[in-house]
Formats: structure tokens, C-alpha cells, sequence
């Protein structure tokens, strides 16, 4: 599935597929794979079925699963240009204002 056309919806109970896919490959149940990320069986579920929980319940699940790596590139800020390293050198204070 590509991401780029999907609500934001979409995009959660995907990310709960991909999750409730992971589990199985793994042959962990549900009630195994929530012990191990420290959350409940019912939070699991809601994440599998939904795509709905906090972010650090997806998180305890994707370290759970051995997955956490996969975050790293997420919202990396590494430059891509001279320019980007110029200004990654410098971090900002505060947003631009905006021009009226």
C-alpha cells in the first residue's frame, strides 16, 4: 500500500496489518506479544484491528517485535545538499514568521 493517497485512517490500520503480520511470523500470540512490549491484550488488539494507540504503545510493540531499527530513517534529518549542511549546522530557534 502506498501512502502517499491515504488518510491518515488508512495509513493506521495498515500500520496495525503490518503489526498483527509481524506477530504472526513470529508465532507469538496476542497475549505473548503484549506481555513482552508491557502493554494489554486489549491495547494490542486495538492496534492490530484500528491502527489506534499512543505512540509509545506502538513503540513497546515494535521493540517487542525487534523492529525498532526500522524507526531510525522515519524522521531522519541527515542534509541532502551543501545548502541542508549549511543550515543543519546552525539549528533554528523558532519557525519563520509568516509574510503577510
Amino acid at each position: 500500500m502506498s501512502f502517499n493517497l491515504a488518510t491518515p485512517g488508512e495509513v493506521s490500520r495498515e500500520l496495525g496489518t503490518r503489526v498483527r503480520h509481524h506477530r504472526l511470523t513470529r508465532s507469538l500470540s496476542q497475549p505473548e506479544l503484549a506481555a513482552r512490549a508491557g502493554i494489554s491484550v486489549p491495547t494490542l488488539r486495538n492496534i492490530e484491528r484500528e491502527g489506534q494507540a499512543t505512540l509509545d504503545a506502538f513503540i513497546r510493540v515494535l521493540m517487542a517485535l525487534g523492529m525498532s531499527e526500522q524507526l531510525a530513517p522515519l524522521l531522519d534529518t541527515r542534509a541532502t545538499s551543501l545548502k541542508s549542511m549549511e543550515q543543519a549546522s546552525k539549528p533554528r530557534q523558532r519557525a519563520p514568521r509568516k509574510r503577510t
